[in-house]
């Protein structure tokens, strides 16, 4: 039987994943001082058991991420037979790689520190690179939230695809795209439009769409993307398309890492509809009528009733 924790990032995505599979959560006891260090403790026995630890690495990603690493000692300490770390957003994905001399690679930090706790096995939401998961060198699961953003896409469009164009916001969401087609039409091989985009790397969130290929004249564009954070991005191309003929665009989007003003920008863009994931827990004031969110949890739990 195993057995799960609820990380305080994602606490009611694991609720609805101990639902879905008749399992109660541990109790567990996090402590934050006042001078903002953390306590973990395993308030089960969980000897000789399976335990996953359901938490995002979203922001506050430090905070979470500590908790994560804590948690996962805790369990070890607690003689758990086997720990599996369920991270719904994989913070610092998009810090995969050295783009400038004398810049650290964070996201191989925090695998380091995954693997040293103790953690023998991670379960993965659309990560940004796949090639990240060549990093581990403990079992990793890579889950998509794809099929399930298509289907809700289908039914809001009442399944009539016929003027549907999948657009990738950039050139290197290519392969991304081509999965959410596959999951749309399922029965066909569909174009993918790419717009290519320049970012300023000595600028935060800056970049700019300059080109697209692909027709999008009288077609329903829908932007692809796995995570989006300030919306500049998804915006410009949104923009773009409509420029170069669409007649109306949608979004879909695994991870929502909003910066405090995106859901205004979304608000105020040319974007009909923005159709996003819970592997990030949102706000209150991070939501609005154009914002559709679908739980993930069905995903796990289907994944976790065949591993067991």
């Amino acid at each position: 039987m195993i057995k799960i924790i609820a990380g305080t990032s994602s606490k009611s995505l694991s609720e609805a994943v101990s639902r879905l599979l008749n399992i109660k959560l541990l109790k567990t006891e996090f402590v934050r001082f006042e001078n903002s260090e953390l306590r973990v403790r395993i308030q089960d026995d969980v000897k000789d058991s399976e335990v996953l630890v359901i938490q995002s690495g979203s922001n506050p990603t430090d905070e979470n991420y500590m908790e994560l690493f804590f948690t996962g000692d805790a369990l070890k300490r607690s003689e758990a037979k086997k720990v599996t770390a369920i991270i719904p957003y994989f913070g610092y994905a998009r810090q995969n790689i050295q783009h400038r001399s004398g810049e650290d690679v964070s996201a191989n930090v925090i695998i380091k520190f995954i693997e040293t706790i103790g953690y023998d096995e991670v379960v993965l939401f659309d990560i940004h690179d796949e090639a990240t998961l060549g990093i581990f060198s403990i079992p990793t699961v890579h889950l998509s939230a794809m099929p399930l953003l298509a289907q809700k896409i289908s039914t809001y469009l009442n399944s009539s695809l016929k003027n549907v164009v999948v657009v990738s916001p950039d050139q290197a969401g290519v392969e991304r795209a081509r999965l959410f087609a596959d999951s749309l039409f399922p029965n066909k091989k569909s174009d993918i439009v790419v717009v290519e985009k320049k970012r300023d790397l000595d600028k935060l969130h800056q970049s700019r769409a300059v080109e697209i290929y692909g027709d999008v004249k009288d077609k329903i564009a829908i932007l692809v993307d796995d995570i989006v954070t300030s919306g500049n991005t998804l915006i410009n191309a949104a923009e773009l398309v409509i420029k170069n003929g669409a007649i109306k665009v949608i979004s879909a989007i695994v991870h929502p890492d909003f910066s405090p003003d995106a859901v205004e920008k979304i608000n105020n863009s040319k974007i009909e509809k923005l159709f996003t994931t819970d592997t990030i827990t949102l706000k209150d004031n991070q939501t609005s009528e154009k914002i559709d969110i679908s739980s993930v949890a069905s995903i796990i739990a289907q994944h976790l009733k065949k591993s067991v």
